[in-house]
């Protein structure tokens, strides 16, 4: 039900569809609060993640998504149904962030030593306006360093599922080249994964777990792509010992 992985100090856990309580067609473990799914289940299905993971519901951090780059720097516990309006968030507090996805890539930071963690909601508009750099720049400012960041890339569409047209591909390989790809039946196509391991690296984060999960092609993940009216996975990151 949960992927998870520890990697110097930083947890990163990925879930899947099954375990939770939502029914057809959100069915089992939606986490999106903003896809028509009943509130009820998605606030259950979010404590039932937590308690897998150890974590206290009231200490993981959730964003209203925009597909953009704007960071939040969060300080403090988030008050029930106030998530900021971004695509990144960043604390230096005992904390978990989540990323909700269902075909973006789903970017998750971590610097231990500097008690950092940070997370990105990677998709087209994002990854072209620069979500991840951005992220990097706002851990910087709390004390990371980018050669001490463990980062991890979550189950995404990959380049051989995700086609776009042509000109859309042009646009966005000429703000991040290493995103142009092709389908596996030969149309224009864009690498969301890829091009966000290339601005890790840019970046100079030099550890990096990655996700072979394509969410279009497995019928365990959440795939907008697919589904259209479908939940949302979400990925999680954070320090230390699991907060209790």
């Amino acid at each position: 039900m949960i992927d998870r992985t520890s990697r110097n100090g930083a947890h990163f856990a990925f879930t899947t569809r099954w375990g939770g309580v939502s029914t057809s067609p959100y069915g089992e473990l939606n986490l999106g609060g903003a896809v028509g799914d009943d509130p009820a289940a998605v606030r259950e299905n979010r404590a039932i993640t937590a308690r897998w993971l150890g974590l206290d519901p009231a200490d993981v951090v959730w964003m209203n998504q925009v597909h953009g780059a704007e960071v939040a720097v969060v300080t403090e516990r988030q008050p029930a149904g106030e998530a900021p309006a971004v695509d990144a968030v960043v604390t230096d507090r005992p904390l978990a962030l989540a990323v909700l996805t269902a075909d973006c890539t789903p970017v998750l930071l971590a610097d231990p030593v500097a008690g950092v963690a940070g997370a990105a909601h990677a998709g087209r508009p994002g990854l072209a306006a620069g979500v991840v750099p951005a992220v990097i720049a706002a851990m910087v400012g709390l004390g990371a360093e980018p050669g001490r960041i463990t980062a991890a890339i979550g189950p995404a569409v990959c380049g051989r599922c995700y086609e776009v047209p042509a000109a859309l591909r042009a646009e966005v390989a000429g703000l991040v080249p290493a995103a142009y790809a092709e389908t596996s039946w030969g149309t224009p196509a864009l690498d969301l994964p890829e091009g966000v391991a290339a601005q890790l690296a840019a970046a100079g984060v030099t550890e990096l777990v990655r996700s072979s999960v394509c969410t279009l092609e497995s019928s365990d993940h959440y795939s907008y792509r697919r589904e259209q009216r479908t939940g949302r996975l979400a990925s999680y990151v954070w320090l230390g010992s699991d907060i209790s």
